[in-house]
C-alpha cells in the first residue's frame, strides 16, 4: 500500500485535482518515505501549509528541518 504526497488547493475535494505530486509514502515498507526535497521546499517557501500528517511525513524526510534552517539562517 502506498500513498501519494501531493500539493492541492485546500478548497478542492479530497480526491479532486492535484497541483503537483512531491513524493510517496509507504507505511508498510522499511524505506517508507520518498520525497522530492527540492520540490517540497519550493512549495513550502511559496507558502504551502502542510496538514499535520503531511508535516510528519515531511519531517521524517528531513524537509521541515531544511525549511526551518533556511528560514532562520538569514
Amino acid at each position: 500500500m502506498s500513498y501519494r504526497v501531493v500539493v492541492a488547493d485546500s478548497r478542492a475535494r479530497r480526491d479532486g485535482s492535484v497541483i503537483d505530486s512531491i513524493g510517496t509514502y509507504m507505511p508498510l515498507e522499511a524505506n517508507k518515505v520518498n520525497i522530492n526535497n527540492e520540490l517540497a521546499l519550493e512549495w513550502l517557501k511559496k507558502g504551502a501549509q502542510p496538514t499535520d500528517t503531511a508535516k510528519n511525513i515531511l519531517s521524517e524526510a528531513g524537509v521541515m528541518k531544511e525549511f526551518h534552517d533556511s528560514k532562520y539562517s538569514k
